[in-house]
């Protein structure tokens, strides 16, 4: 193994409605120092839904690497990748490429997004901790909660978190959330395309350490029917013009500015999220938009701090725990500043 390094290229898979990831290893013959060090490399993309199987062959471009946290003390990597077609050209896959070309033209703005991927850990065909028949005591000492009795998956949440921090990801924080396994990580403030990568990396890393624990992660809006919460992906947002003074005024502006544009946004915030999106457990109703101050039930809430200091950011609240963080960023920008 001496000067060998492995490095797992990451990417993002065809399949719809829901996108998932994909990775494979590749050995490379010594320490990576630069980005434009690594190699494309092809894949069948026959196997993935992004190719038929009489031309399969796509190209992986490495865009992005960082540290891998789960091989400590070597110089082996994460690569994430962009999906590319034989001839260079993005890939109709490739939700990344659209957003670079939007970041680039919104530069100016300064804009910084921060995401709350929610979560669902499940053992089997259950969620984690929940009995083989009936369900747990209802809703209401789960959240941020601490016990074996209402707290499932601690040790898988807390080593993912750690793995984030060694790797280089601006994860800010963890908690236990409304439904019993159900949990959140938050990453951000970053800009528009390191907000997107670190958080497709982060659920690779999920997926990734789930193996060891016996434990899945499901980002489905609504895991489970009836009178539980729902997982979301709620995605904070704010330009330079709203961090300073006065800034109230352009974020109400861009309230009315996301009013106008509602459903495309609704189109792209993640699959089956009628389900999650009903007006009952701190939403909206999937097809009414209204924003306001500190209110949870609304499709955008303007934090109290932000209300009182008369600048800041907004809660999108409106994105699914399953969205294409490429696609969230993407729509936000051209609505707001485009």
């Amino acid at each position: 193994m001496s000067g060998k390094v492995m490095a797992e290229y990451i990417w993002i898979d065809g399949q719809r409605p829901t996108a998932k990831l994909r990775s494979k290893m590749k050995v490379l013959d010594g320490e990576v120092r630069s980005v434009s060090e690594l190699p494309d490399w092809s894949f069948d993309g026959s196997s993935t839904y992004q190719a038929e199987g009489k031309k399969s062959d796509l190209m992986l471009r490495p865009v992005r690497y960082i540290p891998n946290p789960l091989r400590p003390g070597t110089k082996d990597i994460l690569v994430l990748c962009e999906v590319m077609n034989p001839d260079g050209s993005p890939h109709w896959s490739n939700t990344r490429a659209p957003l670079r070309v939007v970041a680039e033209k919104c530069a100016s703005e300064e804009a910084w997004f921060g995401m709350e991927q929610e979560y669902t850990l499940f053992e089997g065909n259950r969620p984690l901790g929940w009995p083989d028949k009936g369900f747990p005591a209802p809703q209401g000492g789960y959240y941020c909660g601490v016990g074996s009795d209402e707290v499932f998956g601690r040790k898988l949440v807390e080593a993912h978190a750690e793995a984030c921090l060694r790797a280089g990801i601006k994860l800010c924080g963890t908690n236990a959330e409304v439904m019993p396994a159900q949990w959140e990580f938050q990453i951000g403030p970053l800009s528009p395309l390191e907000m997107a990568d670190e958080l497709w990396l982060a659920r690779w890393l999920l997926y990734r350490m789930g193996e060891e624990y016996g434990i899945s992660a499901t980002l489905h809006p609504k895991p489970v029917k009836g009178d539980w919460n729902g997982t979301g992906c709620h995605t904070n947002f704010s330009t330079k013009a709203m961090r300073e003074a006065g800034g109230i005024k352009v974020i109400e502006a861009a309230c009315e500015k996301l009013r106008g544009k509602h459903e495309a946004h609704i189109q792209v915030y993640g699959a089956h999220n009628t389900e999650r999106l009903t007006g009952l457990h701190e939403t909206a109703p999937i097809n009414v938009f209204r924003w306001g101050v500190s209110d949870r039930g609304s499709s955008i809430r303007i934090p109290l701090g932000t209300a009182n200091d008369g600048r800041g950011y907004f809660e999108d609240r409106r994105p699914a725990a399953n969205c294409d963080p490429y696609e969230v960023c993407r729509i936000m920008l051209e609505t707001v500043c485009g």
